[in-house]
């Protein structure tokens, strides 16, 4: 399974709705806090290649973008196949 990663702050309405498409995908993954001005926001910046929105998602490594990107994955039918990689 992958290893699935999502930047967050609280009372964000995009990070809620990212985090539910993935709970109801039934996979685990790994909530990390990253208020502005955080070690944690800048670490998504620079990973996700400069994108200092919220949430950020990771799936193995890989930059997925926001909660937009990861429900178009789902409509495209090619997120199933990056969670079970």
């Amino acid at each position: 399974m992958a290893r699935i990663e999502i930047y967050t702050i609280p009372f964000c309405p995009y990070c809620e709705r990212a985090k539910a498409l993935l709970g109801r995908k039934g996979v685990p993954f790994e909530e990390i806090d990253a208020p502005t001005g955080s070690a944690a926001r800048k670490a998504a910046i620079e990973r996700s290649g400069g994108k200092s929105t919220v949430p950020q998602v990771f799936i193995d490594g890989r930059a997925i973008g926001g909660s937009d990107d990861l429900a178009a994955l789902e409509r495209a039918g090619k997120l199933d196949a990056l969670l079970a990689a």
